[in-house]
Protein backbone atom coordinates (compact mmCIF):
# COMPACT_ATOMS: atom_id res chain seq x y z
CA UNK A 1 0.00 0.00 0.00
CA UNK A 2 1.68 3.36 -0.89
CA UNK A 3 2.31 5.40 1.65
CA UNK A 4 -0.06 8.29 0.89
CA UNK A 5 -3.12 5.49 1.39
CA UNK A 6 -2.09 4.76 5.05
CA UNK A 7 -4.71 4.19 7.28
CA UNK A 8 -4.44 4.75 10.83
CA UNK A 9 -2.45 2.45 13.04
CA UNK A 10 -5.78 0.94 14.82
CA UNK A 11 -8.32 1.45 12.07
CA UNK A 12 -9.43 -2.20 12.65
CA UNK A 13 -6.07 -4.15 13.27
CA UNK A 14 -6.04 -3.54 17.09
CA UNK A 15 -6.11 -7.58 17.16
CA UNK A 16 -3.08 -7.80 14.76
CA UNK A 17 -1.22 -5.11 16.27
CA UNK A 18 -1.57 -6.37 19.74
CA UNK A 19 -0.76 -9.97 18.33
CA UNK A 20 2.39 -9.07 16.49
CA UNK A 21 3.85 -7.78 19.84
CA UNK A 22 2.77 -10.28 21.84
CA UNK A 23 4.28 -12.76 19.36
CA UNK A 24 7.41 -10.90 19.47
CA UNK A 25 7.53 -11.00 23.12
CA UNK A 26 7.49 -14.70 23.24
CA UNK A 27 10.31 -15.42 20.63
CA UNK A 28 12.93 -16.09 22.53
CA UNK A 29 11.76 -17.03 25.77
CA UNK A 30 12.53 -20.64 25.28
CA UNK A 31 16.23 -19.79 24.29
CA UNK A 32 17.10 -17.74 27.41
CA UNK A 33 15.40 -19.35 30.25
CA UNK A 34 17.29 -22.09 30.41
CA UNK A 35 20.78 -21.61 30.63
CA UNK A 36 20.83 -18.98 33.40
CA UNK A 37 19.33 -21.99 35.86
CA UNK A 38 21.11 -25.19 34.25
CA UNK A 39 22.44 -25.58 37.75
CA UNK A 40 19.42 -25.40 39.98
CA UNK A 41 18.01 -28.11 37.06
CA UNK A 42 21.20 -30.43 38.18
CA UNK A 43 20.55 -31.16 41.63
CA UNK A 44 17.37 -32.79 40.48
CA UNK A 45 18.37 -34.10 36.96
CA UNK A 46 21.60 -35.17 35.95
CA UNK A 47 23.10 -33.24 33.06
CA UNK A 48 26.42 -33.06 31.77
CA UNK A 49 28.73 -30.47 29.92
CA UNK A 50 27.76 -32.07 26.69
CA UNK A 51 23.90 -32.21 27.15
CA UNK A 52 24.30 -28.28 28.07
CA UNK A 53 25.94 -28.17 24.30
CA UNK A 54 23.52 -29.67 23.08
CA UNK A 55 20.54 -27.91 24.40
CA UNK A 56 22.73 -24.96 23.35
CA UNK A 57 22.76 -26.35 19.69
CA UNK A 58 18.88 -27.03 19.74
CA UNK A 59 17.85 -23.12 18.63
CA UNK A 60 19.52 -22.53 15.32
CA UNK A 61 18.91 -25.84 14.24
CA UNK A 62 15.66 -25.91 15.11
CA UNK A 63 15.34 -22.77 13.64
CA UNK A 64 16.30 -23.79 10.37
CA UNK A 65 14.23 -27.12 10.43
CA UNK A 66 10.95 -24.87 10.70
CA UNK A 67 12.35 -22.55 8.34
CA UNK A 68 11.86 -25.14 5.32
CA UNK A 69 9.10 -26.74 7.23
CA UNK A 70 6.85 -23.09 7.99
CA UNK A 71 6.19 -22.91 4.11
CA UNK A 72 4.38 -25.99 4.18
CA UNK A 73 2.59 -25.02 7.47
CA UNK A 74 1.09 -21.95 5.96
CA UNK A 75 0.13 -23.57 2.47
CA UNK A 76 -1.99 -26.42 4.94
CA UNK A 77 -3.47 -23.94 8.02
CA UNK A 78 -2.88 -20.42 7.00
CA UNK A 79 -0.33 -17.54 8.34
CA UNK A 80 -2.70 -17.30 10.84
CA UNK A 81 -3.55 -20.88 12.05
CA UNK A 82 0.23 -20.79 11.54
CA UNK A 83 0.88 -18.47 13.98
CA UNK A 84 -1.40 -20.51 16.24
CA UNK A 85 0.10 -23.52 15.95
CA UNK A 86 3.83 -21.70 16.57
CA UNK A 87 1.94 -20.53 19.75
CA UNK A 88 0.76 -23.94 20.72
CA UNK A 89 4.23 -25.79 20.45
CA UNK A 90 5.80 -22.82 22.83
CA UNK A 91 3.14 -23.60 25.34
CA UNK A 92 3.25 -26.92 25.13
CA UNK A 93 7.48 -27.13 25.19
CA UNK A 94 7.42 -24.46 28.53
CA UNK A 95 5.09 -26.71 29.73
CA UNK A 96 6.73 -30.09 29.07
CA UNK A 97 10.30 -28.92 30.30
CA UNK A 98 9.02 -27.76 33.66
CA UNK A 99 7.43 -30.75 34.50
CA UNK A 100 10.76 -32.46 33.22
CA UNK A 101 11.93 -35.42 35.50
CA UNK A 102 14.88 -36.40 32.99
CA UNK A 103 17.03 -34.44 30.72
CA UNK A 104 15.14 -36.78 27.82
CA UNK A 105 12.14 -35.19 28.59
CA UNK A 106 13.43 -31.74 29.01
CA UNK A 107 15.22 -32.21 25.79
CA UNK A 108 12.03 -33.06 24.46
CA UNK A 109 10.47 -30.26 25.79
CA UNK A 110 13.44 -27.67 24.19
CA UNK A 111 12.84 -29.20 21.07
CA UNK A 112 8.91 -28.44 21.02
CA UNK A 113 9.40 -25.47 22.17
CA UNK A 114 12.31 -24.18 19.66
CA UNK A 115 10.12 -25.28 16.59
CA UNK A 116 7.16 -23.32 17.80
CA UNK A 117 9.57 -20.81 18.22
CA UNK A 118 10.93 -21.50 14.70
CA UNK A 119 7.96 -21.26 12.89
CA UNK A 120 7.17 -18.16 14.56
CA UNK A 121 9.94 -16.53 12.73
CA UNK A 122 9.33 -17.50 9.80
CA UNK A 123 5.88 -16.12 9.34
CA UNK A 124 5.74 -13.20 11.50
CA UNK A 125 7.39 -10.96 8.49
CA UNK A 126 4.23 -12.06 6.57
CA UNK A 127 1.79 -11.32 9.35
CA UNK A 128 2.99 -7.89 8.84
CA UNK A 129 3.22 -7.19 5.14
CA UNK A 130 -0.71 -8.97 5.22
CA UNK A 131 -1.95 -6.57 8.32
CA UNK A 132 0.33 -3.57 7.96
CA UNK A 133 1.49 -3.28 4.06
CA UNK A 134 1.55 0.46 4.68
CA UNK A 135 4.23 0.36 7.63
CA UNK A 136 6.02 -2.63 6.86
CA UNK A 137 9.00 -0.67 8.23
CA UNK A 138 7.46 0.33 11.58
CA UNK A 139 6.03 -2.81 12.47
CA UNK A 140 9.49 -4.57 11.59
CA UNK A 141 11.13 -2.29 14.13
CA UNK A 142 8.87 -2.39 16.22
CA UNK A 143 8.64 -6.39 16.43
CA UNK A 144 12.88 -6.82 16.41
CA UNK A 145 12.95 -4.14 19.30
CA UNK A 146 10.19 -6.90 20.94
CA UNK A 147 12.24 -9.59 20.43
CA UNK A 148 15.78 -8.49 21.78
CA UNK A 149 13.27 -7.42 25.23
CA UNK A 150 12.01 -11.41 24.40
CA UNK A 151 15.98 -12.65 25.10
CA UNK A 152 16.78 -10.20 27.84
CA UNK A 153 13.95 -10.43 30.15
CA UNK A 154 14.03 -14.31 31.04
CA UNK A 155 17.73 -14.18 31.05
CA UNK A 156 17.53 -11.70 34.16
CA UNK A 157 14.50 -12.93 35.38
CA UNK A 158 15.08 -17.02 35.18
CA UNK A 159 17.57 -17.28 38.59
CA UNK A 160 15.67 -14.90 40.64
CA UNK A 161 12.28 -17.03 40.12
CA UNK A 162 14.29 -20.32 40.26
CA UNK A 163 15.55 -19.13 43.46
CA UNK A 164 12.20 -18.01 44.84
CA UNK A 165 9.80 -20.83 43.34
CA UNK A 166 12.34 -23.30 42.17
CA UNK A 167 13.45 -23.87 38.45
CA UNK A 168 10.16 -25.79 37.27
CA UNK A 169 7.69 -22.59 38.06
CA UNK A 170 10.87 -20.73 36.27
CA UNK A 171 10.71 -22.80 32.73
CA UNK A 172 6.94 -23.20 33.14
CA UNK A 173 5.74 -19.17 33.64
CA UNK A 174 6.82 -18.33 30.44
CA UNK A 175 3.45 -20.55 29.15
CA UNK A 176 1.10 -18.10 30.41
CA UNK A 177 3.12 -15.30 27.99
CA UNK A 178 2.20 -17.72 24.70
CA UNK A 179 -1.13 -18.28 25.73
CA UNK A 180 -1.92 -14.76 26.77
CA UNK A 181 -0.60 -14.12 22.88
CA UNK A 182 -2.87 -16.99 21.29
CA UNK A 183 -6.20 -14.46 22.02
CA UNK A 184 -5.98 -11.90 19.78
CA UNK A 185 -4.60 -14.92 16.57
CA UNK A 186 -8.02 -16.69 18.10
CA UNK A 187 -10.30 -13.67 17.84
CA UNK A 188 -9.06 -12.50 14.27
CA UNK A 189 -9.55 -16.40 12.98
CA UNK A 190 -13.26 -15.92 14.73
CA UNK A 191 -14.20 -13.02 12.72
CA UNK A 192 -12.46 -13.85 9.08
CA UNK A 193 -14.53 -17.51 9.52
CA UNK A 194 -17.71 -15.63 10.23
CA UNK A 195 -16.96 -13.23 7.62
CA UNK A 196 -16.08 -16.20 4.79
CA UNK A 197 -12.37 -15.59 4.35
CA UNK A 198 -11.63 -19.07 5.00
CA UNK A 199 -9.60 -19.29 1.74
CA UNK A 200 -6.61 -17.38 2.94
CA UNK A 201 -4.87 -20.73 3.55
CA UNK A 202 -4.60 -20.88 -0.37
CA UNK A 203 -4.21 -17.34 -1.30
CA UNK A 204 -1.21 -16.49 1.43
CA UNK A 205 0.75 -19.80 1.21
CA UNK A 206 3.52 -20.54 -1.12
CA UNK A 207 3.62 -23.24 -4.00
CA UNK A 208 6.19 -25.72 -3.95
CA UNK A 209 7.51 -24.59 -7.12
CA UNK A 210 7.67 -21.05 -6.14
CA UNK A 211 10.19 -22.47 -2.73
CA UNK A 212 12.33 -24.49 -5.07
CA UNK A 213 12.55 -21.76 -7.50
CA UNK A 214 14.05 -19.39 -5.00
CA UNK A 215 17.69 -20.67 -6.12
CA UNK A 216 17.46 -18.54 -9.01
CA UNK A 217 16.80 -15.44 -7.90
CA UNK A 218 19.28 -13.07 -6.62
CA UNK A 219 17.45 -10.89 -4.46
CA UNK A 220 16.39 -14.32 -2.74
CA UNK A 221 19.80 -15.22 -2.56
CA UNK A 222 21.82 -12.24 -1.76
CA UNK A 223 19.17 -11.81 1.71
CA UNK A 224 20.26 -15.76 2.45
CA UNK A 225 23.77 -14.38 2.27
CA UNK A 226 23.37 -11.80 4.29
CA UNK A 227 21.22 -13.22 6.63
CA UNK A 228 23.75 -16.20 7.27
CA UNK A 229 26.61 -13.59 7.75
CA UNK A 230 24.65 -12.25 10.33
CA UNK A 231 23.73 -14.90 12.28
CA UNK A 232 27.14 -16.83 12.26
CA UNK A 233 28.76 -13.81 13.56
CA UNK A 234 26.10 -13.77 16.22
CA UNK A 235 26.16 -16.84 17.37
CA UNK A 236 29.35 -17.17 17.28
CA UNK A 237 29.38 -13.75 20.10
CA UNK A 238 26.83 -15.82 21.91
CA UNK A 239 28.86 -18.99 22.60
CA UNK A 240 32.32 -17.82 22.78
CA UNK A 241 32.99 -14.16 23.50
CA UNK A 242 33.20 -14.42 26.92
CA UNK A 243 36.01 -17.08 26.69
CA UNK A 244 38.02 -15.14 24.14
CA UNK A 245 37.83 -12.08 26.80
CA UNK A 246 38.91 -14.26 29.66
CA UNK A 247 41.69 -15.48 26.98
CA UNK A 248 43.31 -12.42 25.04
CA UNK A 249 41.56 -9.11 27.16
CA UNK A 250 41.82 -10.54 30.84
CA UNK A 251 38.24 -10.26 31.65
CA UNK A 252 36.81 -12.01 34.55
CA UNK A 253 33.86 -14.27 34.25
CA UNK A 254 31.80 -11.28 35.78
CA UNK A 255 32.96 -8.70 33.17
CA UNK A 256 32.92 -11.10 30.30
CA UNK A 257 29.77 -11.75 31.20
CA UNK A 258 28.17 -8.25 31.40
CA UNK A 259 30.05 -7.26 28.11
CA UNK A 260 28.05 -10.21 26.30
CA UNK A 261 25.04 -8.77 27.45
CA UNK A 262 26.28 -5.18 26.15
CA UNK A 263 25.85 -6.79 22.78
CA UNK A 264 22.00 -7.81 23.25
CA UNK A 265 21.70 -3.85 24.87
CA UNK A 266 23.66 -2.23 21.50
CA UNK A 267 21.41 -4.22 19.12
CA UNK A 268 17.87 -2.53 20.53
CA UNK A 269 18.45 0.72 19.19
CA UNK A 270 19.89 -0.83 15.64
CA UNK A 271 16.70 -3.11 15.47
CA UNK A 272 14.67 0.28 16.21
CA UNK A 273 16.02 2.31 13.91
CA UNK A 274 17.14 0.21 10.71
CA UNK A 275 14.19 -0.87 9.18
CA UNK A 276 12.96 2.57 8.93
CA UNK A 277 16.34 3.62 7.17
CA UNK A 278 15.99 0.67 4.73
CA UNK A 279 12.37 2.09 3.81
CA UNK A 280 13.90 5.80 3.04
CA UNK A 281 16.99 5.27 1.95
CA UNK A 282 17.63 4.84 -1.88
CA UNK A 283 21.13 2.58 -1.71
CA UNK A 284 20.55 -0.06 1.41
CA UNK A 285 23.59 -1.28 0.68
CA UNK A 286 25.44 1.46 2.41
CA UNK A 287 23.23 0.24 5.80
CA UNK A 288 24.72 -3.15 5.21
CA UNK A 289 28.12 -1.88 4.40
CA UNK A 290 28.04 0.21 8.21
CA UNK A 291 26.87 -3.44 9.73
CA UNK A 292 29.65 -5.00 7.85
CA UNK A 293 31.99 -2.39 8.88
CA UNK A 294 30.78 -2.91 12.54
CA UNK A 295 31.90 -6.84 12.89
CA UNK A 296 35.06 -6.57 10.94
CA UNK A 297 36.41 -3.51 13.32
CA UNK A 298 34.85 -5.47 16.23
CA UNK A 299 36.66 -8.55 15.66
CA UNK A 300 39.59 -7.16 14.09
CA UNK A 301 40.13 -4.96 17.39
CA UNK A 302 40.07 -8.29 19.16
CA UNK A 303 42.66 -9.66 17.71
CA UNK A 304 44.92 -6.65 17.25
CA UNK A 305 44.24 -4.17 20.53
CA UNK A 306 42.15 -7.03 23.03
CA UNK A 307 43.03 -5.43 26.71
CA UNK A 308 43.25 -1.41 25.67
CA UNK A 309 39.86 -1.04 24.00
CA UNK A 310 38.22 -4.04 24.85
CA UNK A 311 34.99 -2.39 25.59
CA UNK A 312 35.33 -0.69 21.93
CA UNK A 313 35.40 -3.75 20.38
CA UNK A 314 32.48 -5.30 22.18
CA UNK A 315 30.67 -1.90 21.17
CA UNK A 316 31.25 -2.74 17.63
CA UNK A 317 30.14 -6.23 17.58
CA UNK A 318 27.00 -5.68 19.59
CA UNK A 319 26.35 -2.85 16.61
CA UNK A 320 26.91 -5.30 13.35
CA UNK A 321 23.77 -7.07 14.30
CA UNK A 322 21.90 -4.07 12.89
CA UNK A 323 22.20 -6.73 9.97
CA UNK A 324 19.65 -9.13 11.54
CA UNK A 325 16.61 -6.01 11.67
CA UNK A 326 17.94 -5.27 7.91
CA UNK A 327 17.44 -8.95 6.70
CA UNK A 328 14.09 -8.67 8.09
CA UNK A 329 12.65 -5.78 6.37
CA UNK A 330 14.30 -6.77 3.17
CA UNK A 331 12.35 -9.80 3.31
CA UNK A 332 9.23 -7.50 2.88
CA UNK A 333 10.77 -5.20 1.00
CA UNK A 334 11.95 -7.44 -2.06
CA UNK A 335 9.10 -9.30 -2.18
CA UNK A 336 5.46 -8.19 -3.86
CA UNK A 337 3.15 -11.00 -2.62
CA UNK A 338 2.33 -12.56 0.68
CA UNK A 339 3.26 -15.96 -1.20
CA UNK A 340 6.89 -14.34 -1.75
CA UNK A 341 6.99 -13.41 1.44
CA UNK A 342 6.69 -16.46 3.11
CA UNK A 343 8.99 -18.27 0.71
CA UNK A 344 11.29 -15.87 0.50
CA UNK A 345 11.37 -15.98 4.33
CA UNK A 346 11.18 -19.38 5.42
CA UNK A 347 13.81 -19.87 2.84
CA UNK A 348 16.60 -17.31 3.97
CA UNK A 349 15.76 -17.92 8.02
CA UNK A 350 16.35 -21.65 7.34
CA UNK A 351 19.76 -21.75 5.50
CA UNK A 352 21.00 -18.42 7.55
CA UNK A 353 19.73 -20.61 10.89
CA UNK A 354 21.29 -23.85 9.42
CA UNK A 355 24.95 -21.78 8.98
CA UNK A 356 24.40 -20.26 12.08
CA UNK A 357 24.53 -23.51 14.13
CA UNK A 358 27.92 -24.75 12.28
CA UNK A 359 29.24 -21.24 13.26
CA UNK A 360 30.40 -21.66 16.71
CA UNK A 361 31.07 -25.27 16.06
CA UNK A 362 34.01 -23.79 13.43
CA UNK A 363 35.04 -21.19 15.82
CA UNK A 364 35.53 -24.35 18.55
CA UNK A 365 37.50 -26.28 16.14
CA UNK A 366 39.49 -23.94 14.75
CA UNK A 367 40.17 -22.68 18.22
CA UNK A 368 41.29 -26.19 19.21
CA UNK A 369 43.26 -26.56 16.27
CA UNK A 370 45.31 -23.72 15.73
CA UNK A 371 45.80 -23.52 20.15
CA UNK A 372 44.49 -20.01 19.90
CA UNK A 373 42.34 -17.02 19.17
CA UNK A 374 44.09 -15.98 16.08
CA UNK A 375 42.42 -18.28 13.17
CA UNK A 376 39.06 -17.75 15.05
CA UNK A 377 38.57 -14.42 14.33
CA UNK A 378 40.23 -14.05 11.85
CA UNK A 379 37.42 -16.43 10.31
CA UNK A 380 34.77 -14.19 11.63
CA UNK A 381 36.71 -11.45 9.66
CA UNK A 382 35.89 -12.92 6.69
CA UNK A 383 32.69 -13.89 7.31
CA UNK A 384 31.48 -10.27 7.90
CA UNK A 385 33.05 -9.22 4.39
CA UNK A 386 31.74 -12.01 2.62
CA UNK A 387 28.26 -9.39 2.94
CA UNK A 388 29.79 -7.52 0.81
CA UNK A 389 28.77 -9.24 -1.73
CA UNK A 390 24.57 -8.82 -0.64
CA UNK A 391 25.48 -5.27 -0.27
CA UNK A 392 26.46 -5.11 -3.63
CA UNK A 393 23.80 -6.74 -5.60
CA UNK A 394 20.98 -4.95 -3.01
CA UNK A 395 22.04 -1.66 -3.47
CA UNK A 396 19.48 -1.54 -6.13
CA UNK A 397 15.81 -2.28 -5.97
CA UNK A 398 14.45 -5.31 -7.42
CA UNK A 399 11.96 -7.70 -6.38
CA UNK A 400 12.03 -11.83 -6.11
CA UNK A 401 8.59 -11.99 -8.57
CA UNK A 402 10.33 -9.45 -10.68
CA UNK A 403 13.42 -12.20 -11.63
CA UNK A 404 11.29 -15.06 -11.42
CA UNK A 405 8.88 -14.21 -13.58
CA UNK A 406 12.47 -13.82 -16.30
Amino acid sequence: MPDNHRLPMWAGRTAALLGIVLVAFTLRQAVAAISPIIGDIRVDIPISNIDVGLLGTLPPVLFAVSGFMAPRVARGLGIDGGIVLALVLMTAGHLVRSFASSFEVLLVGSIIAFAGTGIGNVLLPSIVRRYFPDRVALLTALYACIVGVSTALPAALAAPISGQFGWRFSLGVWSVTSIIALVPWVVIIAREHRRGLSDFAAIDSPSPSLITRLWRSRVALAITALFSTSTICTYAAFAWLPEILGDIAGSTPTEAGLLLALTGVVSVPGALVAPLLVARLRNVGWLIAAGIASFVLGYLGLLLFPESLTLLWVLFIGGGSILFPISLVLINARTRTHEGTVALSGFAQGVAYALGALGPLLVGLLHDASGGWTVPLLFLVAVAMVACIPAITLARPAFLEDQLAR
